[in-house]
């Protein structure tokens, strides 16, 4: 395993440690609890994925995304998805525009707010498919394209979208191939005790968090470039390969279990994002090259929106997240 210290770009790497270090610290001042989810945000924002966050109302899901924008000192938009939304109020429109002096008229593209470097996409689920789509393809494309004419999305650019898994009435389900496009599938619990009444003590006085700015947006890319450079072992490679294959059905490698409750599989996009997973969280963690234990914390994330399982599985209350913990065991 490589020292930290030994590689040439081991100075970028001890600076993105220390960066990451500071906007814990400071999202702290606003974010009681949620390590887990905030370690795993970052993951997802060094590895220029998307992450879907799942969670019942009040759990600051909204608070914790725009906390993390203005930490990273970067332009924060919020889309509240309802089921009147149409995808040029996201992705923007064209106005016809007189020039005063000439008297010519030309058209102008106003922007939409999927226009910044961080979008919430609130309760993305709200929304008919024709939206759903306008901006998955502009998280995939990192462009928008209207009238023939392409307008590229700056970078950075991180996609949060929040779904309740509470009210399911009048609400048009991602399809899978959709959520396929989010690298990770959050799911934030309640707090215990102890944080709920830290919680309390913080929202119902006179506090009011002053979040630094510790991260610029060009630092951030210079950070996400860095990731791509760590290197990895082949086995960890043949392990991410051999983890995923098995949890295809049609696989003659996958266990008797997967075949039996599993419909669909997880593609090649969830081994890439394994990688880039596992390479993140060994460099913001000081070690320049990732592990099988770098691999399995993102499993569940990377794979519980990418594994299908079918009526056996349903029938007998058996999720997507309790078939890939068995896989583990048996792995």
């Amino acid at each position: 395993m490589s020292n930290l210290h030994e590689h040439p770009d081991a100075r970028a790497a001890a600076e993105l440690n220390e960066k990451v270090s500071l906007i814990k610290s400071e999202l702290k001042k606003a974010i009681v609890g949620q390590d887990e989810i905030i370690h795993q945000l970052l993951i997802s924002l060094l590895s220029k994925g998307h992450c879907l966050l799942v969670g019942v109302p009040g759990l600051a899901k909204t608070l914790l995304i725009k906390s993390l924008a203005n930490v990273l000192d970067l332009n924060f938009n919020r889309i509240q998805f309802t089921p009147d939304l149409m995808p040029s109020d996201i992705t923007g429109t064209e106005l016809i525009e007189e020039d005063p002096v000439t008297k010519r008229r030309e058209f102008r593209f106003i922007r939409g707010p999927l226009f910044a470097n961080v979008v919430l996409a609130d309760e993305i689920n709200r929304t008919p498919p024709k939206t759903q789509s306008a901006l998955l393809e502009a998280m995939q494309e990192q462009r928008i394209t209207i009238a023939g004419k392409t307008y590229p999305i700056d970078e950075p650019f991180f996609v949060l979208a929040t779904q309740n898994p509470i009210e399911q009435e009048g609400t048009y389900p991602l399809p899978e191939a959709q959520l396929d496009r989010f690298m990770f599938n959050l799911w934030l619990g309640y707090p215990d005790a102890k944080e709920e009444a830290e919680i309390l003590r913080l929202t119902t006085g006179e506090y009011s968090a002053k979040l630094n700015k510790v991260v610029s947006g060009s630092e951030l890319r210079v950070f996400q470039e860095l990731i791509r450079k760590v290197p990895v072992a082949d086995n960890i490679i043949d392990f991410v390969v051999k983890l995923v294959s098995k949890t295809r059905p049609a696989n003659d490698n996958a266990p008797q279990f997967i075949k039996e409750l599993v419909r669909w599989g997880a593609g090649p996009r969830a081994s890439q994002f394994l990688i880039l997973a596992a390479k993140t969280k060994a460099l913001i963690e000081g070690r320049f090259t990732p592990d099988i234990n770098d691999v399995l914390y993102s499993v569940v994330p990377i794979l519980r929106h990418r594994i299908i399982t079918n009526f056996n599985a349903e029938a007998d209350g058996i999720t997507s997240k309790e078939v890939i913990e068995r896989l583990i065991k048996e792995l």
